[in-house]
């Protein structure tokens, strides 16, 4: 294995964005893990993806595909029978959108817990990324979420995860907040929003204050959201909310909030009526939060980074940022 400072884990997916009245469908390899490792990997980051992808050509397609945008894939495991689908129009917001799952029975989700030799995989790497989307698929992927953290906590790495928040993977009879609190527990940087929180860590969300819908009580309930995170969670420091809005197909208004060690950072806010594809912006988000951690940026720094990268995401098609780090720069 080739060493790397970083490592991302979660289930490769393939995107098809139909537009059947042309019979045609654009194809996009992605998931929100990959997204991660993408993004680093273009801004020269040495980042290692892991995922479970059958024995067959699509598969080598695909991670050849991974290890052209400099994403290290020799820790990839292999075994099962299909890499996963969805579907969404292009420029949808998974978030809002109608999107299909067809990953039933995935390579990935079938994992067993105890099958895999998370210490070995991890070798010498700084930092373990994840995300909430892992854990909604089925009791297996809890486990399997709960023996990598635990190898990743052994062997000294930070921790960092995505409250991403998917209502079409929850469907094994587990809540978010029955499985996700155990989870992040090992995490040092947690990243979501204050709805997603709330969801998953069952934080107080105070929503006749948010009826104000202003930035400055959206702020103010992030900060006091953050407190309850590092309060109940002692190894969490870093904790980061994006704010994004949209009253148009193509617009968004975003910006985003950074808490660490009770201090307080806000990036610039972005406005655009001109998005392209929204897919991916906060795993574009989450990887400028890890690159400029470990570039030993100052807070502000790494939020105002982290915000310019995921707003450079929506102009770009595709799962995958390819903005490079100086254009993030530029818009900073």
């Amino acid at each position: 294995m080739k060493p790397v400072k970083v490592i991302t884990f979660g289930e490769i997916l393939l995107r098809l964005s139909p537009e059947l009245s042309q019979h045609t469908a654009a194809i996009y390899v992605g998931g929100a893990e990959a997204n991660v490792a993408a993004a680093l990997a273009n801004w020269g980051t040495d980042v290692a993806y892991i995922s479970k992808v059958p024995e067959n050509g699509l598969s080598r397609d695909v991670l050849q595909q991974l290890s052209h945008l400099g994403i290290h894939t020799d820790r990839m495991l292999w075994g099962g029978e299909r890499i996963g689908i969805y579907y969404l129009a292009q420029g949808s917001d998974l978030k809002h959108a109608e999107v299909v799952y067809d990953r039933a029975w995935s390579a990935f989700s079938r994992i067993t817990p105890g099958t895999v030799n998370w210490e070995a995989l991890l070798g010498d790497a700084e930092w373990f990324h994840w995300s909430a989307i892992t854990p909604a698929l089925n009791p297996d992927a809890v486990d399997i979420c709960r023996e990598i953290l635990q190898a990743a906590s052994r062997k000294g790495l930070i921790i960092s995860t995505d409250l991403n928040y998917r209502s079409k993977l929850w469907q094994y009879g587990k809540k978010p907040v029955d499985v996700m609190p155990e989870l992040v527990q090992y995490c040092d940087v947690v990243m979501g929003n204050i709805w997603a929180a709330n969801n998953m860590l069952d934080t107080t969300l105070d929503t006749v204050a948010l009826e104000a819908n202003t930035k400055a009580v959206y702020l103010e309930q992030a900060e006091k959201v953050a407190a309850e995170i590092s309060q109940r969670f002692p190894r969490c420091k870093r904790i980061a909310f994006t704010f994004r809005f949209s009253d148009a197909p193509t617009h968004n208004r975003y910006y985003a909030f950074y808490y660490h060690a009770g201090q307080v950072s806000i990036s610039r806010e972005y406005d655009t009526h001109d998005v392209v594809d929204r897919v991916g912006s906060g795993d574009c988000f989450m990887a400028g939060l890890i690159h400029a951690q470990l570039a030993g940026l100052d807070d502000q720094q790494i939020i105002s980074y982290a915000a310019a990268a995921a707003y450079s995401k929506f102009f770009v098609k595709g799962d995958f940022n390819t903005t490079s780090a100086e254009d993030i720069i530029k818009l900073i």
